[in-house]
């Protein structure tokens, strides 16, 4: 089977690669490279059953070429990261809807089967834990830009349920918690690469806000292997389906742990949303996920604790920063 993956240069889309690949899958990879980065997809270029190609989801003749060859899509390429979704909130809207627009517009085409990787930002400001996948949205005013992304992926799941329901495509929606693992980067705002690197040179880890928010962290592995057993299941298609953790950590207190798993001298630095942003920001208390749609449909429950998962993206880290030379 050959597998097309937009953004699979990204964090999530190249542990994808890696989990088809070991399955024997043919994998096609379109990324620009604006947020995903080549050194997460270096050791698969001359694998002869992986193919990467530089360019936007954007180019529809691009695009064109690629679904017509293949048999399914996972759909992951979007502006992602709070930092990045503040500082470019037009990127966000146009590279997320208009993307979403071609992929579907294609897929019906060539009748290809879809995923599309939307996010627990649909919830908004929802104080109805744990979230359920049919639950109302509670969003913030549109003077916050954050809210441009929430808005954004929810006309991706409504154009997804769309095309199932008046052409019959086969779609799969997953509305991921906070992904996190090895190759993530604390450049567009992720706090737990963002605390790690910072702890492992004892610089302060910088909290927005109280800390006590709280929210739930997922391993990409477990992630990866929910997606792949949601597009083999004839059942999901036409759903969504929340993927993560429900296993729920306090900012505050996630920062604590790593300073103690890594060891470091770093202190707690709290500072404002608005020292942080430059600007105003409209953040949620809670954000923690029922996955009881999700265990009925596959059996899903997550294998990686927060403890392990830190575990393992410390190490990541330790050893890249020591081969780059930022800590010795």
């Amino acid at each position: 089977m050959r597998v097309l993956i937009t953004g699979g240069a990204g964090f999530i889309g190249s542990h994808l690669c890696d989990a088809l690949l070991e399955r024997g899958e043919q994998v096609d990879i379109i990324d620009d490279l604006s947020t995903g980065k080549l050194e997460n997809i270096s050791r698969l270029l001359d694998n002869p059953k992986f193919r990467f190609v530089d360019d936007s989801v954007l180019n529809e003749k691009m695009m064109y070429l690629l679904i017509d060859r293949c048999d399914i899509i996972y759909h992951l390429a979007a502006a992602v990261g709070v930092q990045l979704i503040v500082d470019e909130p037009v990127r966000t809207i146009e590279t997320n809807i208009r993307g979403t627009e071609i992929v579907l517009n294609l897929a019906k085409k060539f009748r290809k089967k879809v995923l599309l990787a939307s996010t627990s930002e649909i919830y908004g400001k929802s104080t109805h834990v744990p979230f359920k996948e049919e639950d109302d949205r509670l969003l913030g005013s549109t003077i916050y830009s954050r809210w441009s992304y929430s808005t954004s992926k929810a006309v991706d799941e409504f154009l997804g349920l769309a095309y199932a329901k008046q052409y019959q495509l086969p779609v799969v929606i997953t509305r991921f918690f906070n992904t996190v693992g090895p190759r993530q980067t604390g450049q567009y705002g992720m706090v737990i690469p963002r605390f790690t690197e910072a702890a492992l040179q004892n610089r302060p880890l910088r909290v927005f806000g109280s800390g006590k928010q709280t929210r739930c962290f997922g391993y990409v592995g477990d992630v990866v292997r929910a997606i792949i057993a949601l597009m083999e299941k004839k059942e999901a298609e036409g759903e969504i389906f929340n993927v993560g953790s429900d296993q729920e950590i306090s900012i505050a207190d996630l920062a604590e742990k790593i300073i103690r798993l890594t060891g470091s001298q770093s202190e707690i630095k709290y500072i404002s949303y608005e020292e942080a942003y430059g600007q105003p920001f409209d953040d949620m208390e809670r954000r923690v996920p029922s996955l009881d749609k999700i265990s009925r449909a596959i059996g899903y429950h997550p294998e990686v604790d927060l403890e392990e998962l830190l575990m393992k993206v410390i190490e990541y880290s330790r050893q890249k920063m020591k081969a780059e030379g930022q800590i010795p």
